[in-house]
């Protein structure tokens, strides 16, 4: 009986062995080397004619036409931003329409003298877009301005009436011309005289 027992776990011992056997013959472990290498980057850059805003300004408005009281402001390109280049408006050259994505039609125009466009560049002459319609006009009711605005009367203007000639005193010369009776120094001198006289006459009683 013992034997038996035996055998039978021998069988099992067996049947194991070989079960993990056969898995591990199944299973193949590859060793390879991994690839090395770097894939190379591929940047792109505007085909073309670019304009590039000047580095000393902050930032430069990007208008809907050529012209910054005809046309409508649609954008601002920041100091040393590029864009491609269009083409010039005809009959104004100091305006360069350039791409600019986001407006109709992706274009706009800058101003030629706040850019500078990259070396070598032609550009060709594009027509000018028509001027936009203002959406409405303003009028005055005349009716509200007869009524809040008063209506102004002509007055005529004050007359200038000169001033009387103007009379500038004369003055007169007031010292005598000429001596009239006896004079001063005389009347003295004589009255002198007539004391000395005097005296000496006293002074002869008197011996």
């Amino acid at each position: 009986m013992l034997r038996v027992a035996k055998l039978a776990l021998w069988s099992i011992v067996s049947t194991l062995l070989l079960l993990v056997g056969g898995i591990s013959s199944s299973t193949v472990i590859v060793f390879a080397q991994q690839p090395t290498g770097s894939v190379p980057t591929v940047t792109g850059t505007a085909a073309g004619p670019t304009i590039k805003v000047d580095g000393s300004l902050q930032q430069v408005t990007v208008y809907a036409g050529p012209g910054s009281s005809e046309y409508l402001a649609v954008g601002v390109l920041l100091a040393n931003e590029t864009a491609p280049a269009l083409g010039r408006a005809r009959g104004r050259d100091d305006w360069i329409q350039i791409y600019y994505a986001g407006v109709p039609g992706s274009v706009a125009w800058v101003w030629a003298l706040n850019v500078s466009l990259s070396p070598g560049a032609f550009l060709p002459v594009v027509d000018i877009p028509l001027t936009p319609t203002p959406f409405s006009t303003p009028t005055l009711n005349p009716t509200l301005e007869a009524a809040f605005i008063g209506q102004q009367t002509p007055t005529r203007l004050p007359t200038f009436t000169p001033p009387p000639p103007l009379e500038l005193p004369s003055f007169t010369d007031s010292s005598p011309t000429g001596n009239r009776g006896v004079p001063t120094g005389l009347l003295i001198l004589s009255l002198g005289l007539f004391g000395f006289f005097g005296a000496v006459i006293s002074y002869l009683r008197g011996r």
